[in-house]
């Protein structure tokens, strides 16, 4: 006897669900601790030196371009508000992302309340890095870095103003934003967030942090 319709539906989309959870992107599967592919260049940081917690360092521009993550970079990228220098960063982090071949996840906390929870749903997935883009995230940030301190976190575009060693940020004059309770810094300048420097901001983001110096500010010279 035939299947009924509702019956055959329902083994479709069964055979869907089967097949996602089959594909490679599975995140509770095992994979090998990331790394760098190729050196920073000698200017982006004094390898010798071991800066204190929180400092900032500027690296000569371009010294982060010959890195990149090894293959199967898990990466979650969380993301509020709709301003354009956070548009521009998202959009950075995406370009990137597809152009090394980063396995990249999205979150959109949907409000203020969301937040919070947005960023425990990244956690949750266990990557290997989470990258945070807008102003709006970083009082969550700050509430809930410290207590994580296994996972590796890298806001681009803005800092923590106490951030825990598993914090790394990128910022420049025109950016800065560390919280509300210090308002905005008199040198923001929502232009500054060009689409060549957002690009800057994650590369050396994540070159900082796939070669041990996390828990700084990179601060990005002009260029």
């Amino acid at each position: 006897m035939r299947p009924q319709l509702p019956a055959l539906a329902t083994l479709a989309a069964a055979a869907v669900l089967v097949t996602g959870c089959g594909s490679g992107d599975d995140w509770s599967r095992p994979h090998p601790k990331p790394s760098a592919i190729g050196t920073i260049g000698p200017e982006f940081i004094d390898p010798a030196t071991t800066p204190a917690p929180e400092s900032t360092f500027t690296p000569k521009p371009g010294s982060w371009s010959e890195v990149r993550p090894s293959k199967g970079y898990r990466v979650v990228l969380v993301t509020a508000g709709n301003d354009r220098p956070t548009k521009a960063l998202v959009k950075a982090v995406k370009e990137w992302a597809d152009a090394e071949k980063v396995d990249l996840r999205t979150v959109v906390p949907d409000s203020p309340s969301d937040y919070i929870p947005g960023i425990s749903r990244a956690l949750d997935m266990k990557p290997d890095l989470i990258v945070s883009a807008g102003n709006d995230l970083i009082d969550p940030l700050a509430t809930v870095t410290a207590h994580h301190l296994s996972q590796p976190f890298l806001v681009v575009g803005a800092e923590l103003a106490e951030p825990t060693e598993n914090v790394t940020a990128v910022d420049w004059s025109g950016a800065s934003f560390r919280g509300e309770g210090l308002g905005m810094s008199s040198t923001y300048d929502a232009s500054s967030f060009t689409a060549e420097r957002c690009a800057a901001a994650i590369r050396a983001g994540v070159a900082a942090v796939l070669n041990d110096r996390q828990g700084l500010v990179v601060w990005l010279d002009e260029h």
